[in-house]
């Protein structure tokens, strides 16, 4: 069984995290339940920030909170010197009232609204990834109207394909983000925005895709980037300041997966950038990325109770537990691989397979197919790891399940960041029925 971050097995066989049994959570917190491993996500922070210190190159960390947002976790970003990235006015509004600084926040997103990007310029943030020409439109209509400076960054589609799940593969040519670097388009938004007196552009993005295992991608994206940058410099003397190669630095989810450690991909990015900076005498702009699963993906860990069980002969043992596709829809939308343990049994062996079900009325909520787990019975705590981005993020109130709980755990201390959902959560928005009182015969 692999074991992630400070995660260890008691002396009682008891699943450990941060110091702290998962059974005690259990108890104190209810299932399901989210358990978040701050010394893990420290760790992973560091490790993209020590590496460009170490390498003498300006740069900015910016974690892509659309993985797990709350208040609490941006309180943990700013604590490590992270900048923020952000996709929504709702991840805009979380960060402000978390205390976060507006100044390292950049905003995403492939139809900002206009109240969107009117609270981005009142509260003042950092930069806005621009990502299509409705966009500077509206950009333009707001910074006159309140005469006010923004920087920008305008992301591009490099047409550089990741390895990795259709889904989630956002660089190619056929992309609902971005100006296409190949087609004219990044030409033609570049010059809508170039000398516009309140639009201050400061370089390119990009997002070649999510779960990768390799740096060649991210090389080739820089490259072309980086020939794009020098072809405005030789045609109108811009100088680019920030070039933004975006995240999607892989994690294990299985053995199959076999991702790389923070500092290899960034010192693979600095070395193209570099060469390319080198090669058409252009001055090294600060480095921008982007790091969200690879941040919290394997220091989350979900945590369920076991209830009933059913066997289908010679097919298929199931367990089923009290979650599901509610708070973790990835299985069913990407058809998402995980493992697992019983929390309060992890020191047996796993000599057992189980395909485990969720509670929600749908024939496709599975967790995990074919799971190999130590013999269960109903009250075992099934621990699932590396749920930490795109979970709770992701988490719906479908058969009008409450959404649950989420705790940081360190150092033997443990912290609710997210209460648990209740019923009274559930209708808190709902109105009576007031049409027409006359039943229709």
């Amino acid at each position: 069984m692999h074991l992630y971050g400070t995660q260890n097995i008691s002396k009682d066989g008891h699943l450990m995290i941060g110091g702290v049994d998962t059974v005690d959570l259990a108890k104190t917190y209810g299932t399901p339940l989210f358990i978040y491993d701050i010394e893990l996500i420290r760790n992973r922070a560091r490790g993209f920030i020590n590496t460009f210190n170490k390498m003498g190159v300006k740069a900015e960390v910016a974690y892509a909170s659309k993985a797990f947002s709350c208040i609490a976790i941006y309180q943990l970003a700013k604590q490590e010197n992270l900048s923020l990235d952000v996709v929504s006015g709702g991840e805009l509004y979380t960060a402000i009232k978390s205390g976060f600084p507006a100044e390292r926040i950049h905003f995403h997103g492939n139809n900002k609204s206009y109240a969107e990007l009117e609270l981005a310029f009142d509260t003042k943030i950092g930069c806005i990834v621009v990502d299509n020409f409705y966009e500077i439109e509206l950009l333009k209509e707001i910074s006159e109207a309140k005469k006010q400076s923004m920087r920008i960054l305008l992301r591009v589609t490099p047409g550089v394909e990741a390895h990795t799940h259709d889904f989630i593969t956002t660089g190619q040519a056929d992309s609902k983000f971005g100006f296409d670097l190949n087609n004219g388009q990044a030409d033609e938004a570049f010059q809508k925005v170039v000398n516009h007196p309140y639009l201050q552009l400061l370089g390119l993005h990009c997002h070649i895709g999510s779960q990768i295992f390799e740096t060649d991608g991210f090389s080739l994206a820089a490259g072309k980037l980086m020939k794009k940058i020098s072809d405005w410099k030789e045609q109108f003397q811009f100088e680019c300041t920030v070039l933004n190669l975006g995240g999607g630095f892989g994690i294990r989810y299985t053995e199959e997966d076999h991702p790389l450690e923070p500092k290899v991909y960034v010192e693979e990015m600095i070395k193209t950038v570099q060469e390319n900076v080198k090669e058409y005498k252009l001055s090294m702009p600060e480095i921008w990325i982007e790091p969200g699963r690879s941040l919290v993906g394997d220091a989350g860990t979900s945590l369920y109770t076991i209830g009933s069980q059913k066997t289908v002969p010679n097919i298929r043992e199931y367990i089923a537990v009290d979650g599901g596709m509610s708070d973790n829809i990835r299985p069913a939308l990407y058809d998402a691989k995980y493992e697992a343990t019983i929390a309060n049994k992890a020191h047996e062996d796993r000599n057992f397979t189980y395909t485990v079900a969720g509670k929600l009325c749908e024939s496709g909520d599975k967790l995990i197919i074919d799971a190999e787990l130590q013999k269960a019975d109903a009250g075992d705590l099934l621990a699932v790891f590396c749920t930490g981005a795109y979970g709770y993020s992701m988490a719906s109130n479908y058969n009008r399940v409450p959404r649950p709980a989420v705790v940081f755990v360190e150092s033997g201390d443990h912290q609710l960041a997210v209460q648990r959902e209740s019923y009274e959560d559930l209708v808190v928005n709902d109105l009576p029925f007031s049409l027409n009182k006359v039943s229709v015969k």
